[in-house]
């Protein structure tokens, strides 16, 4: 062959191998492309709502998580060099496609693309070798190192977490964060994307105002500032005070002339209210950053003059001149003292119970999910036990509600003073209470339970000229890396509690699946049927208790609240905290709210209860129906075919049930009020911390919580509690009905305090309602 076919024949071949090479390089930036489609739409439809969905988009992540992967992977075992030199290009290629942050994270950060770089304020170059802990405010590193933590361990945690990012320009974002484990250059890693949820704000700097076209009258300045309730002190470049206004001398406690010329540091403090750690100066790292500083919310200021301690909130901003110099920082002081204190007593109120001071069910409930979390990580033992009072029901019916609330107290004594410091003990309803044992080993927890027996078993109430003695039944159950939901651990307490019951007062058992069996065999099994033989026979009876004005005027507004009574087969009444808990327990409660309505609308339209004009009826619907999304239709359904006028019937929701239900709870409510019935929330108060999402549903009346009745004429407590709740009805225009008012006292007391209707024994006892025409 001659040279010139041999040299043809090699140009031959160099040009295949060139277009073997291109065909595959084009084929990974196709894959590239179609990746960045998919990101794309995920993000977009995650937009449209504002935030991406968790559940609809996690299988197009998962997807995506996938294909990043085999792509890598795929790419990185090629032996053709020009295809493995591309794989980082192809990786920035799609990164940079992406309108999200993305992250590659190991120990530290392995690639950022642009957009993160965007939102951290600096060039991506200078992200890698940091930890995404390091770029956020202190308040989430620990979340996020967590988070990184677990997801690198395979443990379960939360898919999604939000964060705020602070840049270095002072432009603050908030992202939501996930995180999903991929190969990255042959080792596992965590691929990190975030999602701007909240539009970036730019904290502005403060600068010196421009010079005046006109002179400013002399003092004027100083006398603005000095006429201002916030406290304002500037410095100089140095972080020396220059200037300080006479709210920051009442603060502060330092006159001018003293100030001017010191730091901050020199006349005041910083410290962390809840561990007395020492906080930096604010004037420092402001000088220092050049972007603005705020304090914890937790910051509490110490006078050196006078010793005092003020809870604050402080923010401190670099000042500029015109050549963007730095010339010193000005400092705004807020006195938070009286707001905080309120803040503290109202989450006291929102957490504790009222009767009894033990830590409330919500309370309980959080602490528990915490223990639960802890034990699914094996880092310690605990043990839930639920206690139920025995023979209570006859200090309450030989001696009356305050009787009983009066031993529920001194027996909440008992228990805590039966347990261990670190232990938490709280009243879940009723006579019924819960204890959370930490860091306790079954067999320890078994013996406290044993002493808590013996505690309340010794335990005596007087009441006038009786004595009364009492026992408890306990169960107990393990909370472990097995352990269920809090809803099954609950269960389970309770069955343990029931067999403990069956075996006789004043006896511990341990939850057991043999046992539970036992249980809902025996017992629960029964219920069941006499809810639905009481369905089936119409065993159910209504009963009523009448509402009055206060004043005696007829001003409109619920004439009465209906109740349901069960019978049992041989005619005798059940107590109605014996079937509720058995129709909640068997989803059965919509069945018996559904009866309710139906009979009182039914009698309402023939004339049998006997209703003003402009009176109404007021009917309790609760959490569990209030959650069935069937149960609107059913109540129009019963208005049209009865001919009641919408505006006779009241219906009554306790606002947990509105706040587990919150969004069944605002069509329910916005449907029939606008057809002209009226709503009242009931037992308000006893769950004072989730108002803030009631305030804009449409309600008419606030029944506020009978506890808060109980010895009103003489609790000054209660009585402030109630004054507040009036005074908050009164500016959302509620109407307020004050339940259980038992007394004279009571009522004289309800009504020089503005209530507007009285409900209660002292107005009239529950009694059979009539259904005759």
């Amino acid at each position: 062959m001659s040279i010139v076919g041999l040299l043809c024949l090699l140009f031959a071949l160099v040009a295949s191998l060139m277009f073997v090479l291109y065909w595959v390089q084009r084929r990974e930036i196709r894959s590239v492309e179609r990746l960045s489609q998919q990101v794309q739409r995920i993000a977009i439809g995650g937009r449209l709502n504002g935030r991406v969905d968790l559940q609809s988009d996690q299988p197009e992540i998962s997807l995506l998580t996938t294909s990043i992967n085999h792509l890598l992977t795929r790419v990185a075992a090629t032996n053709e060099s020009e295809v493995a030199r591309s794989t980082p290009k192809l990786f920035a290629d799609l990164g940079d496609r992406i309108h999200e942050a993305v992250l590659v994270h190991r120990d530290v950060i392995l690639y950022a693309n642009r957009q993160f770089a965007t939102f951290v304020g600096v060039d991506r170059i200078e992200l890698v070798g940091r930890k995404l802990a390091d770029l956020v405010p202190p308040e989430y590193a620990e979340l996020v190192t967590e988070n990184i933590r677990r997801r690198f361990a395979g443990e379960t945690g939360g898919e999604r977490y939000e964060i705020d990012m602070v840049g270095m320009q002072g432009q603050l974002s908030r992202l939501e964060i996930s995180a999903a484990p991929v190969d990255y250059e042959g080792a596992p890693a965590l691929l990190i994307t975030g999602v701007e949820i909240i539009p970036t704000q730019t904290v502005q700097q403060l600068r010196l105002p421009p010079e005046p076209t006109e002179p400013t009258p002399p003092g004027m300045h100083s006398l603005a500032l000095d006429s201002l309730a916030e406290a304002i002190i500037t410095t100089d470049a140095a972080g020396l005070i220059t200037y300080i206004n006479a709210a920051a001398e009442r603060l502060t406690g330092s006159l001018s002339a003293a100030a001017v010329g010191k730091t901050l540091e020199d006349i005041v403090g910083f410290v962390d209210e809840t561990d007395r750690r020492l906080l930096s100066d604010p004037v420092r790292q402001a000088l220092t950053s050049g972007t603005p500083v705020n304090l914890s919310r937790r910051a509490l200021l110490l006078s050196r003059t006078n010793g005092s301690e003020r809870s604050i909130e402080l923010s401190a901003s670099p000042i500029r001149d015109d050549a963007k110099e730095l010339v010193g920082a000005v400092v705004l002081l807020h006195d938070v003292t009286e707001l905080r204190g309120l803040a503290r007593q109202m989450s006291y109120q929102a957490t504790h119970d009222a009767l009894t001071g033990l830590v409330n069910r919500r309370e309980f409930e959080t602490r528990l999910e915490e223990s639960i979390e802890s034990g699914h990580r094996g880092d310690g033992q605990h043990v839930l036990c639920y206690l139920d009072l025995d023979r209570f029901k006859v200090v309450n019916d030989t001696s009356g509600h305050l009787a009983g609330d009066s031993m529920l107290r001194e027996v909440a004594k008992v228990l805590r003073d039966a347990v261990r410091d670190s232990d938490t003990v709280a009243r879940l309803g009723g006579d019924e209470f819960g204890m959370l044992l930490i860091g306790c080993p079954l067999e320890k927890a078994r013996q406290i339970a044993d002493d808590v027996c013996r505690a309340v078993g010794d335990y005596r109430f007087v009441w006038k000229d009786k004595i009364f003695n009492i026992g408890v039944s306990i169960g107990l159950v393990e909370i472990s890396r097995e352990s269920g939901s809090l809803e099954e651990l609950f269960a389970a307490a309770d069955s343990a509690c029931y067999v403990a019951k069956k075996q006789g007062s004043g006896r511990v058992a341990v939850y057991s699946a043999r046992d539970e069996a036992l249980a809902r065999h025996t017992g629960e099994i029964q219920w069941l049927q006499k809810l639905q033989g009481a369905l089936k026979d119409n065993r159910f009876q209504l009963y009523h208790q009448p509402i009055v004005p206060a004043y005696g005027q007829d001003g409109g507004g619920p004439a009465m609240e209906v109740f349901v009574r069960l019978q049992d087969e041989a005619g005798h009444e059940v107590p109605p905290s014996d079937f509720v808990r058995a129709a909640e327990r068997y989803r059965l409660m919509s069945l018996v709210d559904r009866w309710v309505v139906q009979t009182t609308l039914a009698a309402l339209g023939r004339g049998a209860i006997p209703v003003p004009s402009n009176r109404s009826v007021a009917i309790n619907v609760s959490g569990q129906t209030l959650g069935d999304v069937q149960f609107l239709e059913f109540v129009v359904e019963c208005l049209d075919s009865t001919g009641v006028t919408p505006s006779q019937v009241c219906f009554e929701i306790t606002e947990t049930a509105v706040v587990a239900n919150l969004d069944h709870a605002r069509r329910f409510v916005g449907v029939l009020h606008g057809m002209g019935c009226q709503f009242a929330l009931d037992d308000f108060g006893s769950g004072v911390g989730s108002f803030s999402n009631l305030k804009n549903l449409p309600m008419d009346y606030l029944k506020i919580d009978g506890s808060f009745m109980h010895n009103l004429a003489r609790d000054s407590v209660n009585q402030a509690m109630v004054t507040a709740m009036i005074k908050l009805a009164r500016t959302l225009n509620f109407k307020v009905i004050a339940e259980q008012v038992e007394d004279e006292a009571g009522l004289e007391a309800a009504r020089r305090m503005g209530v507007d209707y009285i409900q209660g024994f002292v107005v009239g006892r529950p009694q059979p309602l009539s259904l005759a025409a």
